[in-house]
């Protein structure tokens, strides 16, 4: 016993006092295994095997010699002998934990992922997290976020490299939306845990929500090889099916989700999200109706009803509605969702002012939680107008890749943006996407590699790099989205709203792709933004004010992009394009190098997935009664007004459709 207390402190004095015990007691066993241990913690592996291999021929039946034995053996390394010796460990003691722990470091060191995942599952299951954390995780679940993260601060400096606590700290990191840093402490989790799986799931997570479906994928599928039945991991594989309109595989995914489980109301939710996309609204309204009978107080499901924006909500759902806003403890987000629900659904009554009042509610409440910063955005679009000259350009003649698969269509959402997407994603040579996050993305990375903090920086950015950096980011774009192009058409679409920041950037990378500028009537676009609650980004739209202000930067942006540019962006107005469709699309298919082909007038017959807000309005002939929508809530735009200043009357001017011939 005097012995083994000393081991950590001093394997020397312990090694001598057990060889002095094993010298009087040759069958000591433990006394044998005490000697082995210190061997090896004094670095000589070889003498450990040995006193364990004599061990354990006579004790063939004890589970701790075989995990001494395989420690001795990995040490001298042994790999096969050690695998062997703590498969027989665990095989005599299913129970014993750092057995499994040991196997599954040793099949990973062997390559084995699949049977180190197995084994470290195993571990997983017998020892609990360590103790201690209580207090950390009623913070997290308390939603108080700072005293998780300096319990957990404090914790890791007593012990660091405990990927519990790292986890953690990667959920702290994720609800303050900080994705890079949860990125990089969940991959440290797996560096020293790689078979940690809960980490591996909450980095699949983070990479969902950076829309890396690629990266998703590869990590599901891991983790579904070693538990095929895992709920939360099928339905995020669903998820994240979508993204790259894999959408038989979702809905197989997913009818056999509701099926083993038909009480889930999520993967109900879910499944009606995905046949909306494909334009089974008929059945997704059903799989939204089912997952409400199982959850009647869904806000969630509420709001997706109300989203299909083509079918009005039942007198039944807004006394609903109006009684869940009642509870005093619904969530926020529950609480947004139903404000712009009910503003949906008094909208299609005709009861404007109650309308607003929902809209203007559902807008405070969301806007108190997203941190916009409207200053910062005006500075970074006065930043780009000073970087960006034609000297700018003239120096950087020729670089970038030569291919013009792009067509991004940029603007401000609800802008008429998804039916310019229907209409080129119609023709035979364009392949429709969706709202791809991959430039923004590389402009993150560029900006944090540059360390220059924010991707609101990234004027300044681009003025530093060189010819092969940019040519390199073209690349890497490229690879990127080629996951979206499953038909291998010519052309692609880029549908992001807010690469309009990026314009300096795409000519750069991309001097012979197309930009296309979509625009509506200022007030229309604005409140139509207002009115709709986004799944992520359009942070501006929250308030009427800076709704305003984002317009007018952006319409700032794009007309100095016009003179600098003359000719790379070609403008569409919404208004115009409704008055005649066939004049503008040729226009349009004209600056794209594409022929005119009928049928991108007959967009609405595209049965393709489509994943924004408009997805139902698409599938409809072009119809002009959403143009002036607006007008039915000017009596409350009164700083949405003033923060456009002259833009509405200059749009005007401009964007008016012309007077039908006699």
């Amino acid at each position: 016993m005097r012995a083994a207390a000393i081991l950590d402190s001093d394997p020397v004095a312990a090694a001598r006092r057990a060889s002095d015990i094993v010298a009087a007691d040759p069958a000591h066993s433990g006394a044998a295994l005490l000697l082995a241990a210190a061997l090896r913690r004094l670095g000589d592996p070889q003498r450990a095997v040995a006193v364990l291999e004599a061990t354990v021929a006579a004790h063939p039946g004890v589970p701790v010699f075989q995990l001494e034995l395989g420690r001795a053996c990995a040490a001298a390394g042994r790999g096969g002998a050690a695998l062997a010796a703590f498969r027989s460990a665990v095989a005599l003691d299913a129970e014993l934990a750092d057995g499994w722990w040991e196997l599954a470091a040793q099949l990973y060191a062997a390559g084995d992922a699949a049977g180190g995942d197995a084994a470290y599952s195993n571990f997983e299951r017998r020892m609990p997290d360590p103790p201690g954390l209580q207090d950390i995780l009623a913070a997290l679940a308390d939603g108080r976020i700072d005293t998780a993260d300096a319990l957990l601060r404090e914790r890791l400096q007593r012990t660091p490299g405990e990927v519990a606590a790292l986890r953690l700290r990667a959920q702290v990191a994720m609800r303050r939306n900080d994705l890079a840093a949860a990125e990089r402490l969940l991959d440290e989790c797996l560096e020293l845990a790689p078979g940690f799986a809960r980490a591996r799931y909450d980095l699949a997570c983070v990479y969902f929500s950076q829309q890396r479906p690629q990266e998703v994928l590869a990590l599901l599928e891991r983790l579904l090889a070693l538990d095929p039945a895992h709920w939360a991991c099928r339905i995020l594989k669903a998820r994240t099916l979508r993204l790259v309109d894999r959408m038989g595989e979702a809905i197989a995914l997913l009818e056999s989700a509701v099926a083993q489980h038909p009480e889930d109301d999520a993967a109900w939710l879910l499944l009606g999200h995905v046949r909306r996309e494909i334009g089974d609204q008929a059945l997704a309204i059903d799989a939204y109706r089912r997952a409400l009978a199982l959850r009647p107080d869904s806000a969630e499901v509420y709001w997706s009803l109300a989203n299909l924006k083509t079918v009005p909500l039942e007198a039944a759902d807004v006394d609903a509605m109006r009684q869940l806003l009642t509870r005093g403890a619904l969530s926020g987000v529950d609480r947004e969702r139903l404000e712009f629900a009910l503003g949906k659904a008094l909208e299609d009554e005709r009861c404007y002012a109650e309308s607003f009042a929902h809209y203007a509610r559902g807008n405070a409440l969301h806007r108190a939680t997203n941190g916009y910063d409207a200053d910062a955005a005006s500075a970074a679009v006065q930043r780009a107008r000073t970087l960006y000259t034609p000297d700018f350009f003239r120096e950087r003649d020729g670089w970038g890749s030569a291919r013009p698969d792009p067509i991004f269509i940029v603007g401000v959402p609800r802008s008429g943006s998804t039916l310019l997407e229907q209409m080129l994603a119609s023709h035979p040579r364009v392949e429709g996407t969706r709202e791809l996050s991959e430039l923004s993305a590389i402009v993150s990375e560029l900006c944090a590699r540059a360390e220059a903090g924010a991707a609101l920086a990234h004027p300044d950015l681009v003025a530093g790099l060189g010819r092969g950096e940019i040519e390199a980011a073209a690349e890497r774009y490229l690879e990127r989205t080629r996951i979206h192009r499953p038909l291998g058409r010519p052309r692609f679409i880029d549908k992001m709203p807010a690469n309009f920041s990026h314009v300096g950037l795409i000519r750069l990378m991309f001097p012979n792709a197309s930009i296309v500028d979509a625009r509506r009537h200022p007030l229309a676009c604005a409140f139509s933004c207002y009115k709709q609650l986004f799944a992520f980004g359009a942070a501006f739209s929250y308030d009427l004010t800076e709704l305003g202000r984002h317009l007018s930067d952006y319409a700032e942006l794009m007309a100095h992009f016009d003179v600098v540019l003359p000719g790379y962006v070609h403008r569409v107005y919404y208004e115009r394009l409704v008055a005649e469709p066939e004049a503008q699309l040729t226009a349009l298919l004209r600056h794209c190098g594409l022929p005119f082909d009928a049928a991108c007038l007959r967009f609405h017959e595209n049965r393709r997935v489509v994943q924004s807000v408009s997805s139902e309005q698409v599938r409809r002939p072009l119809y002009s009664e959403g143009v002036d929508q607006w007008r039915h809530y000017e009596p409350w735009l009164g700083p949405l007004k003033a923060a456009l200043g002259d833009l509405v009357d200059r749009y005007a001017a401009v964007a008016e459709p012309p007077l039908p011939r006699r």
